[in-house]
């Protein structure tokens, strides 16, 4: 492990790791606390060239970036949480009159969704407290991400989601073994549940943002993105340092997820692995846009706005990682956008039919800002772009079968049926 201490992402103050658990006590649950981390230690014990020379394919090649230690448990799918595919996706591209355009594909996580990170750095966390249950409020994927990585390790997990969250997400707990309360209310409802019960009965808490360790299992994304991309570049090398893109294009719901990315470009920086931070764009939905007005008034002010987008994965009415979502994008020249539920479906189908990803809404929504902000000029055409998709599609069936659009067609098993049905989509055409 490397060591590290805590700093309050709103007033600076700092504490030992075993001062606090989760947020500053001075702001009671909204004070955030960043991770720092001793870089001159993680210097010495890692390097681009001695990650690159791993053979250990999941985010815990990074270890020496990360502040706790190994779980153990090889072989097991708490070990093999990230080392998703970053592909190539040169017909949407084209589409976008862009030249380099490129998918980390997130679904690709054993319980397929990005959550998988937070969630196996949390689980490592909790090994080395000693802990007896884990438990966490989620609409769906980081919920499904604690119980099986959780599952992996032999702890016991408590699961609040919210009464709406999708069948297949809710049947994913009920597989790893989770103990699940389905809560009737919102998500955010479901959050403050699960704190109330924690202290109550002593299990540790997941919670996104609330724990510390979840931005640290977030901030991998940007650790692989800087190396796979340098592969990219420059694939018979073996460069000293890291490349990264141009943009990064982040769905948001909760704010974590852009914050532990903005995270990661900052250690590399630190570490003099980077020579720059890309531009981080955060994409809400038109439904759940906290962040975005935030930043677009220029404020750190998260008010909560009532949410309701099919995008169930970032529906949430107050981002409890929403400051340092802002900075995120400030910090780095980005910026913020919206997108309708329309565009969201519209972009689950070309992912799928133009670079073969099937992604849920929620991921789909970091495309769909991609492609707004090519048809703004916002994007040069000969600029890099990375869209991280945060999971797959077969999370909610339900909205892939609506982006899908088409039925699927019944036919007699013979041959002549075939030719009629296909003769009568014809003369339908």
């Amino acid at each position: 492990m490397t060591s590290f201490h805590y700093r309050c992402s709103l007033c600076g103050a700092e504490y030992a790791p075993d001062q606090v658990a989760y947020v500053c006590p001075r702001h009671g649950d909204s004070g955030n606390l960043d991770v720092i981390l001793d870089l001159d230690a993680a210097r010495r014990a890692a390097s681009p060239a001695s990650i690159g020379a791993s053979r250990d394919p999941s985010l815990w090649r990074y270890l020496p970036l990360l502040p706790v230690d190994d779980p153990g448990r090889a072989g097991t799918p708490l070990r093999a949480a990230g080392g998703t595919p970053l592909y190539r996706a040169d017909r949407l591209a084209a589409d976008l009159g862009l030249k380099h355009v490129y998918l980390k594909d997130d679904g690709r996580n054993p319980t397929a969704s990005f959550k998988d990170r937070a969630s196996a750095v949390v689980v490592a966390r909790a090994l080395e407290l000693g802990v007896q249950t884990v438990t966490t409020a989620s609409s769906g994927n980081a919920a499904a991400a604690l119980a099986g990585m959780a599952a992996s390790a032999g702890l016991p997990t408590v699961i609040f989601v919210p009464h709406t969250a999708p069948q297949a997400k809710v049947a994913q707990l009920l597989m790893y073994g989770a103990r699940v309360f389905l809560v009737q209310g919102t998500y955010d409802d479901a959050f403050d549940l699960t704190l109330q019960a924690a202290r109550e009965f002593g299990w540790y808490c997941r919670n996104t943002g609330y724990n510390p360790f979840t931005r640290e299992g977030k901030k991998t994304a940007a650790f692989e993105i800087a190396e796979q991309y340098t592969r990219y570049q420059s694939p018979a090398s073996d460069p000293p340092v890291w490349q990264v893109p141009d943009w990064v294009f982040v769905s948001v719901g909760d704010g974590n997820i852009i914050s532990g990315i903005h995270k990661g470009f900052q250690d590399l920086r630190a570490l003099g692995w980077i020579e720059r931070l890309p531009r981080l764009v955060g994409v809400q939905a038109e439904g759940s846009p906290a962040v975005h007005d935030a930043w677009a008034s220029g404020t750190e002010d998260i008010l909560p706005k009532p949410a309701e987008t099919i995008a169930d994965s970032i529906s949430v009415s107050l981002p409890r990682d929403g400051v340092r979502a802002v900075r995120a994008a400030r910090e780095t020249n980005g910026g913020y956008l919206t997108v309708s539920d329309r565009e969201i479906l519209h972009g689950m189908r070309l992912l799928a039919r133009r670079a073969a990803v099937f992604a849920e809404p929620a991921a789909a929504t970091a495309y769909c800002g991609l492609a707004r902000a090519a048809c703004d000029g916002m994007l040069r055409p000969d600029e890099s772009a990375v869209v991280v998709l945060t999971g797959s599609g077969l999370k909610d069936v339900k909205s892939a079968l609506q982006a899908a659009g088409d039925a699927a067609l019944r036919v007699e098993p013979s041959l002549d049926a075939l030719k009629r049905v296909l003769a009568a989509e014809s003369a339908a055409v």
